[in-house]
């Protein structure tokens, strides 16, 4: 068996949930990885966001968010509200700051100090339910997956902008 590795690499806004198509990044991985029978994983390496498969509707706001990822966002704000201060929440405590101002260079999780900039438990809940990876079918070299299906990257910690990773991984023959 075979194994190929793989990362794509993508930047989140701040201000709202972030969902990316991951699609075609994933498939030129499959492609390069030679494997013509298997599985592909795709894996967040962030505690905040999260990966799924899901049709794109065609249907788009203003704002560029398609009508599920919007309907989804609604569903998600019912469960889990955004954290804004601790009516909801107890994460995240004062040892967990504490923590976070004794890492290495604080001032990237912390910018001027701002402890705000950790109120994001709701982007770790909704990431925790909606899942971490996703796991596929490598069929004849190719992503075995229906005609509106994609791979969308989420991240759901609205708190300021990033560069986020996935790791794809394909295995077999």
């Amino acid at each position: 068996m075979a194994v190929y590795k793989g990362e794509v690499q993508v930047d989140t806004c701040a201000g709202r949930p972030d969902y990316i198509d991951i699609t075609p990044q994933v498939r030129q991985i499959v492609a390069d990885s030679g494997i013509k029978e298997g599985t592909v994983t795709v894996i967040s390496k962030h505690s905040t966001c999260a990966v799924f498969f899901e049709e794109w509707d065609h249907d788009v706001a203003p704002n560029g968010e398609s009508f599920l990822q919007m309907d989804l966002d609604d569903g998600l704000e019912k469960i889990f509200p955004e954290q804004h201060d601790w009516k909801y929440y107890r994460y995240p405590g004062l040892e967990h700051f504490k923590e976070v101002e004794s890492w290495p260079n604080p001032e990237s999780w912390l910018p001027g100090g701002d402890r705000r900039m950790l109120w994001n438990c709701d982007g770790h809940l909704r990431s925790t339910i909606i899942g971490s990876n996703a796991v596929f079918e490598v069929l004849d070299g190719k992503i075995n997956m229906g005609v509106t299906g994609y791979i969308f990257f989420v991240d759901y910690d609205r708190t300021r902008e990033r560069t986020r990773t996935a790791r794809v991984v394909v295995m077999g023959e």
